[in-house]
């Protein structure tokens, strides 16, 4: 049987231990043995109880592990930090995004490829992971825990006060939006006080615009962003038309709070927001409809991503340990209850998340009809979210799509993350 790669001195070490242990020599005996501490570095803000009380469920249950879990407020600063001064947790939570990839494939993290803990995980998911790094060709360096999907989130009540059908088509989304319009009642709420927001509705359209291969052919250089990306750059900003003026003055917790207010038809947000709303308002009538970037209904695509990825340090001193701490979290029940808590798609096989605001994209959850976050293959030193902030203000496609080229290029040279990283092996 398989199990996770740690590294070669961690192994030894641990086997030294066993075989210490076994003995019943020197090391211990006579004396209580104290638990072995494990720390349990998690980066998701609002589900901070959630896996305080797995950590004590778990304690209770491996009398002899302490796990020590470290929230912090600005995960992937604070992360960063502990690698400069050696402190790599010994078990993370992660958001699967550029950042994990790049440090994926700087051996930083552990590999879980052909292991047990995968045997249930979706193949699309762990497609994911690795297509975003990876130490070594064939690794998985993480265990996806929980997904999410990017739609449009909307008002179901205004969609039938006004006669509104879910939009099929982008004409359609389009038309929707001018009846929103034209009755005073705001179409998109817009957020862009939060830069990363712009983002959103970019990432289902760039998939339905963009050839198949368009990654590949950027890592490797033979496109560019300007060639590939003015049909989606243009239709992005057509849907900044129709949200309230100067979105740039609302961010995120303001706009989910107008939003559940029902001050606005529609918000392109993924399912992560709907607890955000509801805290809001418990009761808001809210669904969620993949955003059609074409005419062509078929061409249609839910993004989804893993939200939460489980992984572990590479050399940890306590591979035992923390192999039994992940076998723990991705129990069934403990996948699902955080679902069904946090409105995630459940990342193993046969499990569906059955909460009604996600009715409308479930089909395509069912029928795989997935693309991965185009955003996750860029790293921090790429500022997307910025560059695409000011061309939302300012309208100006060719410098927006210029400067991006320009730095991407500085950057993607080195291919240490993403498709690039994982094409150059």
């Amino acid at each position: 049987m398989n199990t996770p790669r740690y590294s070669r001195r961690s192994t030894l070490k641990w086997t030294g231990l066993a075989a210490c242990a076994a003995l019943l020599t020197g090391c211990s005996a006579g004396e209580a043995q104290q638990p072995t501490t494990i720390t349990f570095f998690q980066f998701k803000g609002e589900a901070v109880a959630y896996f305080e009380g797995l950590a004590r469920e778990f304690e209770e249950q491996n009398p002899d592990v302490r796990v020590v879990v470290d929230n912090v407020p600005d995960p992937e600063t604070a992360l960063r930090t502990r690698l400069v001064k050696e402190d790599v947790p010994d078990v993370m939570t992660l958001n699967a995004n550029g950042t994990f990839g790049e440090l994926a494939s700087a051996g930083i993290f552990a590999d879980f490829a052909g292991t047990p803990v995968l045997e249930d995980v979706k193949p699309a998911y762990v497609e994911v992971v690795q297509d975003l790094g990876a130490a070594a060709p064939g690794e998985v360096n993480g265990v996806p825990f929980a997904a999410n999907a990017s739609g449009v989130l909307y008002n179901e009540e205004l969609f039938a006060e006004h006669g509104v059908a879910v939009p099929q088509t982008w004409d359609e989304l389009i038309a929707a939006a001018r009846t929103f319009q034209d009755a005073g009642v705001t179409p998109f709420q817009g957020m862009l006080a939060d830069a990363w927001t712009g983002q959103v509705p970019l990432a289902p359209i760039v998939p339905q615009t963009t050839p198949e291969d368009f990654w590949e052919e950027r890592f490797a250089g033979e496109t560019t962003f300007q060639e590939g990306w003015p049909e989606a750059a243009e239709k992005v900003s057509t849907l900044f038309e129709y949200t309230q003026p100067d979105p740039v003055a609302t961010g995120y917790e303001d706009g989910t709070a107008a939003f559940a207010r029902g001050e606005a038809a529609m918000v392109v947000l993924g399912s992560y927001a709907l607890p955000q709303i509801r805290s809001f308002e418990p009761d808001f009538p809210i669904n969620t409809f993949a955003l059609p970037a074409t005419n062509d209904p078929a061409a249609t695509t839910v993004v989804s991503g893993v939200d939460v990825v489980i992984t572990a340090a590479a050399d940890t001193e306590h591979p035992e340990e923390v192999q039994r701490f992940i076998d723990f979290l991705m129990q069934p029940e403990v996948v699902q209850a955080y679902a069904e808590e946090q409105v995630a798609i459940p990342t193993l096989e046969g499990m569906t998340n059955n909460d009604p605001a996600l009715s409308g994209i479930q089909p395509y959850i069912e029928q795989e009809r997935l693309v991965g976050f185009f955003d996750h293959q860029f790293i921090p030193a790429v500022p997307l979210g910025a560059l695409l902030q000011q061309y939302l203000i300012d309208g100006d496609q060719d410098a927006f799509l210029r400067q991006l080229d320009e730095s991407w290029d500085k950057v993607a040279a080195r291919r240490t993350w993403g498709l690039g990283a994982v094409e150059s092996r």
